[in-house]
């Protein structure tokens, strides 16, 4: 499943009604599925994991 290692985010389902055309029920738009921006990283413990980016930018931060 395409989660973060670290925080487990994973994808969320977003959508409904759309603020630039007619935001009523009679113009509903579809819902899509949101995905976290995963990328490759290497753990401290030397193993190769999927970790968000917001996870990846605290990790740059705390070995400052």
């Amino acid at each position: 499943m395409k989660t973060c290692y670290l925080c487990q985010k994973g994808s969320v389902v977003t959508g409904g009604y759309s603020n630039r055309i007619r935001a009523t029920k009679y113009n509903p738009t579809g819902k899509k599925r949101k995905k976290p921006n995963l990328q490759w990283a290497f753990l401290e413990d030397g193993q190769r994991k999927l970790i968000c980016s917001s996870c990846h930018k605290k990790m740059a931060l705390s070995k400052d």
